[in-house]
C-alpha cells in the first residue's frame, strides 16, 4: 500500500474529528507554579533550550562535571534570579555566559583587566575590582545589564549572553545552553522552563490552521521541486509551507531560515502535526538553516526536499543529522 494515500486517508479522518468539535490534545500549564515560587515563567518559546534526547543527556553529563564552586554559583545564579522576578529565561542566560565566560568561576585573572564570573572590566565601567569580584554583584549586575537588552527575553539565550557580553566570538555561548537549561530545571526546580507544557496525544493537529496547512501540502505531493518556486505548480521547501499556511490563513516569511522566527518555538521532540521542523549546517546557529519541511506525526514529515524529488512524506528521526533542536508553532 502506498504510504502518501493512507496518510491522506489518516488525515482526512483527523479532520472530521476536528470539525465534530472533539479534542485530545490538553496542555499542562506550570505558570501557576511558577507565579506561587515568586517569579513569571515566559509564554511558549523552546528557544530556551534544547530539545534532542542526545542535547538533553549532554547537558546532564555536563552538569555532572561541575565542582561545588561552579555550583555555588548556579545557586546564586538561580537564587537572585527568584529574589528579582525574572524568569527562568534570565537565570540560563546568565549561566551560559558564566560557563563561557570563566567555567562559572570567581576567576582574579583574564584577558586584560577582566575578573570575575562574567569578565566583567573595571576600566570599561562594570564596577571597581571589589565589586566585580564579588559575586552577587556581579550576578546582579548581569541582570541588570541584560534587563536593558531590547527584546532579550525573545531572543535565543546565548545571543541575550553575547548581547551583555559583546564578545568577539557571539556563537559561543551557544555551546552551554544543553547544561543551562538541565540546571535551570534541577538546580531552579523548574519542571517547564520552556513554558510550553506538555501535550498529550500526537493524533490530532494543535488547532484548526495547523489541520488546514496539512491537508494542503498533502495536496501538493507529486508536484516537482523549483528552487524559489511558490507555487502551484513547483515548490522549493519554504515555498510549500509559504503556501500551506497561506491557506491556513497565516502568513509566513519566504526563506526557512526566516520562517524560523515566525511562531512559537517549542522542542522539536515535542512537535505536533503541523508544527515545522528545520535543518541547519550548524544546529546551534539559525542563520544557517537550509530546509524546512511541515511534520505529520508519528515521526513523519512532508516536504519539498530537492530538486529531482517531488513534494512527498518520509519518515524523521530525533536525531537526524542537521535537525535543529527547536519546532515552531505558525501563528501562536
Amino acid at each position: 500500500m502506498r504510504l502518501g494515500p493512507l496518510i491522506g486517508c489518516l488525515v482526512a479522518a483527523v479532520f472530521a474529528v476536528i470539525v465534530g468539535g472533539v479534542t485530545v490534545i490538553k496542555v499542562v500549564s506550570n505558570q501557576q507554579e511558577a507565579q506561587a515560587r515568586g517569579y513569571s515563567n515566559l509564554s511558549c518559546d523552546a528557544g530556551i533550550g534544547p530539545s534532542q534526547p542526545g542535547q538533553q543527556n549532554k547537558g546532564a553529563a555536563d552538569a555532572g562535571n561541575l565542582n561545588d564552586e561552579q555550583r555555588q554559583i548556579v545557586s546564586l545564579i538561580v537564587e537572585i534570579g527568584k529574589q528579582r522576578n525574572l524568569s527562568p529565561r534570565a537565570w540560563q542566560i546568565a549561566i551560559q555566559a558564566g560557563m563561557t565566560e570563566s567555567g562559572l568561576r570567581n576567576l582574579n585573572y583574564g584577558d586584560r583587566d577582566s575578573l570575575g564570573i562574567f569578565q566583567m572590566r573595571p576600566s570599561m565601567g562594570w564596577g571597581t575590582v571589589e565589586q566585580v569580584t564579588n559575586p552577587p554583584y556581579q550576578v546582579n549586575k548581569f541582570y541588570d545589564v541584560l534587563s536593558a537588552v531590547p527584546d532579550w527575553e525573545k531572543r535565543r539565550p546565548g545571543e541575550s549572553a553575547q548581547a551583555v557580553e559583546r564578545s568577539g566570538f557571539p556563537d559561543r555561548y551557544h555551546k552551554w545552553e544543553p547544561m543551562a537549561v538541565h540546571l535551570v530545571e534541577n538546580v531552579g526546580q523548574v519542571t517547564d522552563p520552556v513554558g510550553c507544557g506538555q501535550g498529550v496525544g500526537t493524533a490530532l493537529p494543535p488547532n484548526q490552521a495547523a489541520a488546514a496547512a496539512i491537508q494542503f501540502a498533502l495536496g501538493e505531493q507529486g508536484k516537482p521541486y523549483v528552487w524559489g518556486a511558490t507555487g502551484p505548480n513547483s515548490y522549493d521547501c519554504s515555498g510549500l509551507m509559504l503556501r500551506a499556511y497561506e491557506k491556513a490563513g497565516i502568513t509566513l516569511d519566504r526563506v526557512s531560515r526566516d520562517q524560523f522566527r515566525d511562531g512559537a518555538m517549542l522542542p522539536v521532540k515535542d512537535a505536533q502535526p503541523g508544527d515545522l521542523l528545520f535543518w541547519a549546517y550548524d544546529e546551534s546557529n539559525p542563520n544557517t538553516i537550509h530546509h524546512v519541511a511541515m511534520y505529520l506525526g508519528d515521526n513523519k514529515i512532508v516536504e519539498a526536499q530537492q530538486t529531482g524529488v517531488p513534494v512527498h512524506t518520509r519518515s524523521v528521526s530525533w536525531d537526524e543529522g542537521e535537525l535543529m533542536p527547536q519546532a515552531v508553532r505558525p501563528g501562536v
